[in-house]
């Protein structure tokens, strides 16, 4: 049994000195948010982005040299082997967060086999294979932490959006498998299911499906929220940088609820 003792909290909270931390799609919206956080608190970020510019660009917005951007289609098994085994080559790699994903907007119905495929293919598939190509570096390293995104469609009744919740649904079961096959390794594995973040994908959806309306559609959706606005990115990079930090040592398995209310307190 353990006794309680009265050491002092360390004064240097929430700090990822000497780390190297990987986080998919972060040339834009949360993954960029969580990259910029993480590099201010000490680590070195790999920026991972389908897109080459963008993450070149987010690289040139994060100061010190304390990023690096990487070209990486999650949906390529292959390639993102060979990127991780470049990558591990460098040294070692503490942190990973998954967060390379794509929306959805329809039901059943209406979601076409090609629509549901895709989506499935990055939001399964991709985090899968940057699993794959991560866990076992960490197995042999003495460990490391894993964060999902995931989203509160994984847990409540979004209209219009079957194939995104689907493929949400198995990222939070998941991370419930890592975190529980790997317990003896040293990897701890969570996931982050925010409600609605203000991100550019917001501005862009409602510039082309709400033309001239965006501002009332905008107030709409952030209403949705029972705290009465939309997440900021820098805000799930908050409880990002905590989960992935040692304060969070006795954290794993768990789905983290950032919602403003909107599971337990909406309607």
């Amino acid at each position: 049994m353990h006794e309680l003792t009265d050491q002092p909290a360390p004064s240097s909270s929430f700090r990822l000195d000497g780390k190297v931390a990987i986080v998919t799609g972060a040339a834009s919206g949360i993954g960029f948010a969580i990259a910029q956080r993480f590099a201010a608190a000490g680590a070195v970020v790999r920026i991972l982005d389908i897109d080459r510019d963008a993450a070149e660009n987010a690289t040139r917005r994060i100061p010190g040299g304390r990023a690096t951007a990487h070209a990486c289609d999650v949906t390529r098994q292959q390639d993102v082997l060979s990127l991780f085994k470049e990558l591990t080559r460098a040294g070692r790699i503490q942190i990973l967060v998954n967060n390379a994903g794509i929306s959805h907007i329809g039901n059943l119905e209406s979601t076409a086999e090609d629509d549901f495929d895709r989506v499935l293919r990055v939001n399964v598939k991709g985090f899968y294979n940057v699993l794959l190509a991560c866990v076992p570096h960490m197995k042999a390293n003495g460990g490391g932490v894993i964060l999902n995104l995931a989203s509160i469609a994984a847990s409540s009744g979004l209209a219009d959006r079957f194939a995104y919740s689907t493929s949400k649904g198995a990222v939070v079961s998941m991370t419930y498998s890592v975190a529980r096959d790997y317990l003896a390794h040293n990897i701890r594995c969570n996931c982050i299911s925010p409600a609605r973040v203000h991100t550019p994908f917001v501005d862009g959806y409602l510039a082309r499906h709400y033309p001239g309306r965006e501002k009332e559609m905008f107030d709409k959706l952030s209403r949705a929220q029972p705290i009465g606005r939309m997440a900021l990115p820098e805000e799930i990079a908050s409880l990002a940088l905590f989960l992935c930090s040692d304060e969070a040592g006795f954290i794993t398995g768990v789905d983290y609820l950032i919602d403003g209310g909107f599971t337990h307190l909406h309607g």
